[in-house]
């Protein structure tokens, strides 16, 4: 959807299995939450597989990487005593963030004023257009100095911006030490990925954003800078979408969105407010506080059908419990039309109505339950309504925010 469903709780969840865990789009504008045994870890880069010792993690190079940051993320791993080494590798394609980026991208969105698209001020979407410009700087090239400073002074020529004295060759010594501490982990991605392929080893792709956030597909240009969709494993990593076995999609059991944008079930007062309590809807980036909205099956069944989903993740459900009325948005009505389609033009899902089935909630606490029979029979209802809305089966259901507070269904809800 737009992001924000715990997908790094399920990447993590899954993780347990895999030899590789893959980011393929992004930067450190996403924010990763995993808890594990009740201690809280957070990433921004780095894949969320990095918690077993034995995964090895990939960064593509449809990433963006902000080397300070990720060097603080890797600091941070070392301080909780997971080490990094030999276990995470940069594609040396990836795009580089510079302070440059982050202040075009803060002054960008001072600029819009109240048409802001409500960025994280990362720097993302300018690195991302430098790069589609072909004025962009690669992680390899922090490997040629002498052709590094060149570029960089052209990128600030591209940008009309003239540096402060001294600003190019203190740039050039952060780009230096990065580099120093980088270089370890830099190399291709794609040969990696083949060459596991080829040994039948498990490959686990990780996405950062959501379907609705996705550069051409999501709810134009309240988007991020990237594309999100599954498709964009292939051009990200190098490891081609064919290749690919089976797609998870992870929803909450409800929706929310931060940033500005449409949101056709978004809803205020002391309702929301229950629920970004209850769920703890900050962003992990930004700290801002989320949209709460009713779920969304005409948004959802879009993001199904462009990413050919096998099964569905569904996370967050016992943020619902003690919520006497549960909705599922299931059409839209704009200009006196029903629609069941998503439109493709914000102004239009601006305008969109919701169409809703309601629901009976339940009163129990459902954190501890590990098993689908165990929930109330509200709950099992609310979760058959959104396969029957989505004709998918979920899969995976999480009750909380620990590792442990997650289980299967095999066969999906519906017998």
């Amino acid at each position: 959807m737009w992001g924000d469903e715990a997908k790094a709780k399920i990447v993590d969840y899954l993780g347990e299995n895999v030899d590789y865990v893959v980011r393929f789009q992004g930067g450190s504008n996403a924010g990763h939450t995993i808890v594990v045994e009740g201690k809280k870890h957070v990433f921004h880069t780095i894949p969320s597989g990095i918690m077993y010792p034995k995964t090895l993690c990939l960064i593509g190079s449809g990433v963006v990487i902000d080397p300070l940051n990720i060097m603080g993320e890797i600091e941070a791993l070392a301080e909780t005593g997971v080490d990094v080494d030999g276990r995470l590798v940069i594609d040396e394609r990836a795009g580089i963030v510079l302070p440059l980026h982050t202040r075009l991208d803060q002054q960008g969105e001072a600029r819009l004023k109240t048409s802001k698209i409500g960025t994280t001020g990362r720097g993302i979407g300018p690195a991302y257009a430098d790069l589609t410009a072909r004025s962009g700087i690669r992680l390899l090239d922090l490997q040629f100095p002498s052709y590094l400073k060149k570029r960089v002074k052209e990128l600030y020529a591209y940008h009309g911006i003239k540096p402060e004295s001294g600003e190019i060759d203190i740039l050039m010594q952060d780009l230096k030490a990065a580099w120093q501490v980088l270089k370890p982990f830099v190399k291709a991605v794609d040969p990696i990925l083949h060459e596991a392929r080829l040994r039948g080893e498990n490959i686990l792709f990780e996405g950062a954003q959501g379907t609705l956030l996705d550069r051409v597909w999501g709810s134009y240009p309240f988007v991020t800078s990237s594309n999100t969709i599954v498709d964009a494993i292939g051009i990200g990593s190098g490891f081609s979408a064919r290749h690919l076995d089976r797609v998870i999609g992870v929803f909450k059991a409800y929706c929310t969105r931060v940033g500005e944008g449409p949101f056709p079930t978004e809803i205020s007062g002391a309702l929301a407010d229950t629920i970004r309590k209850q769920g703890n809807e900050f962003g992990a980036t930004t700290g801002r506080p989320r949209r709460i909205g009713h779920f969304d099956a005409v948004l959802a069944a879009y993001s199904v059908r462009l990413n050919a989903l096998d099964s569905i993740a569904l996370t967050l459900l016992d943020v619902l419990s003690g919520i006497e009325e549960l909705k599922i948005c299931v059409a839209y009505r704009i200009g006196g039309k029903l629609h069941t389609q998503a439109p493709s033009h914000h102004l239009l899902l601006e305008k969109a109505e919701p169409v809703y089935l309601s629901f009976k909630g339940w009163e129990e606490d459902i954190s501890g339950i590990r098993r689908l029979e165990d929930l109330p029979q509200n709950a099992r209802i609310y979760l058959q309504a959104i396969e029957d809305a989505l004709e998918l089966p979920i899969e995976i259901v999480s009750v909380g925010k620990d590792r442990s507070q997650t289980f299967r269904i095999p066969q999906g809800v519906t017998p």
